[in-house]
């Protein structure tokens, strides 16, 4: 496994043109637009990075490549005009709500006097890479923050890099990458590739009165409802870069090919899907690294998509977060002495438990509550990245040679990401000593 990274400056990334995009489609007065319960848990960033390589008889097309995706991007805010708009808190309600009050998306052309292939293994970890995602104030007060910013960098062989920063409140994983999809449809002047879209998420809202039917373990209460505007955190207060981050975390990616992945599966000795064979894995050799006392309690929680679950389903197009977090649970001491049958029938139970009523009482519970999911106490979220089509994305040249997160610095949280021959690539940070022990055990197979 490659243990080194290039070292990225200032100087590598040049960004040339800074400018803020607006939405041609005005209202006045701005329209207010309602956050369900379970937006309201996850405002923070997700910050996605594309890398793609292009073909030497095309370099010399991709010098104006910012200046196409920024025209795409401009008739994207018709549609997605409330991306310009802003998050803000609403003192009645003690809610989050999204203002299209249009002050817009700052968009980055920026070029690199190096190659492409001058960063090495794109795969790996690098909180350097965050040159290539534009972080305007996103870490400052909330009505400072944009929902989304693009960056365009172009490298000195014609390759180009586009990263993405948008907020979770606005768009979950799959919301989000259909986003990605209409802006590159619009940028190669096919138009919108889903033309339908569907911001309204009343649907998702909580029962009048909330009827609360379920423990809801998954989820942590906060002391105060103005914490929201952080998710994961407990203030308004800006959150540090990621950059922070760099030495205080080890940051690795773990490669499990088909047939190691084949093998876990085979190993736990019932029918089970490469998601609930990788996470019982990981589950297990990270309760092993990260907890001391075996008669503590391990948490692995996962989204859950419920568009098809809830009734009437949520329309295509639907805009927003259409997930709630499942959650499996175990003495440490069960966890890490049985095989990881053990883990695989937990996982199992926690995602058959996800019923419309169990989804109905979860969105009545942050209602009540307004929490966040459980992340403390050394318990860790799975987000299957590789399930999404990220890697669909064309601007003209291709598909990405590599698309993925940006370093975070957030120990909470593990990326499955695709390895590109059917297997899966695990991206996770651990403190230093911790991800020692994690890395002795993590291919036990």
């Amino acid at each position: 496994m490659e243990t080194t990274t290039i070292v990225l400056t200032e100087n590598d990334v040049e960004k040339y043109e800074i400018i803020i995009l607006v939405s041609p489609k005005k209202s006045i007065p701005p329209e207010v637009i309602f956050l369900s319960n379970i937006d309201q848990a996850v405002t923070f960033p997700i910050e996605t990075l594309y890398f793609f390589q292009v073909n030497k008889d095309k370099r010399s097309s991709t010098s104006d490549i910012a200046n196409k995706v920024k025209k795409a991007t401009c008739e994207l805010l018709l549609p997605y005009y409330f991306m310009a708009g802003r998050l803000s808190f609403n003192n009645n309600t003690h809610k989050l709500e999204l203002v299209c009050n249009n002050a817009g998306i700052p968009f980055v052309s920026a070029k690199s006097k190096l190659m492409l292939s001058d960063l090495g293994d794109l795969s790996l970890p690098n909180p350097t890479f965050g040159y290539f995602i534009h972080r305007p104030k996103v870490y400052g007060s909330l009505d400072e923050r944009p929902l989304l910013t693009i960056q365009v960098t172009r490298f000195k062989c014609g390759a180009f890099s586009v990263g993405f920063l948008t907020s979770h409140a606005i768009l979950d994983g799959k919301a989000a990458c259909e986003m990605f999809l209409n802006l590159v449809a619009l940028c190669k002047g096919e138009g919108l590739k889903l033309p339908v879209i569907c911001n309204n998420r009343t649907s998702i809202k909580a029962r009048n009165p909330p009827k609360i039917k379920y423990p809801h373990n998954e989820y942590i209460i906060l002391p105060k409802i103005s914490s929201l505007a952080t998710a994961f955190t407990t203030s308004y207060e800006a959150a540090p870069s990621p950059l922070i981050f760099a030495n205080k975390y080890s940051h690795k990616l773990f490669k499990f090919n088909v047939e190691m992945i084949s093998q876990l599966k085979k190993k736990s000795n019932t029918r089970c899907s490469t998601f609930e064979a990788i996470v019982a894995h990981i589950w297990k050799q990270r309760t092993r690294a990260v907890f001391d006392k075996s008669d503590d309690l391990s948490t692995v929680l996962f989204a859950v998509d419920i568009r098809s679950i809830i009734t009437p389903n949520l329309p295509s197009g639907f805009v927003g977060n259409a997930v709630v977090t499942a959650f499996a649970t175990s003495k440490i001491l069960d966890l890490v002495k049985n095989p990881i049958s053990y883990g695989v029938k937990l996982i199992k139970e926690a995602k058959q438990r996800i019923s419309e009523d169990y989804v109905r009482s979860v969105i009545d519970w942050l209602e009540i509550y307004r929490g966040i999911p459980a992340t403390n106490n050394g318990n860790f979220y799975v987000s299957a990245w590789w399930k999404l089509p990220f890697g669909e994305l064309d601007f003209g040249y291709g598909r990405p040679v590599h698309v993925g997160p940006v370093l975070s610095g957030n120990d909470e949280f593990v990326l499955l990401l695709s390895e590109g021959n059917g297997g899966i690539n695990v991206w996770m940070g651990l403190e230093v000593e911790k991800m020692n022990k994690f890395i002795t055990h993590v291919f036990d197979l």
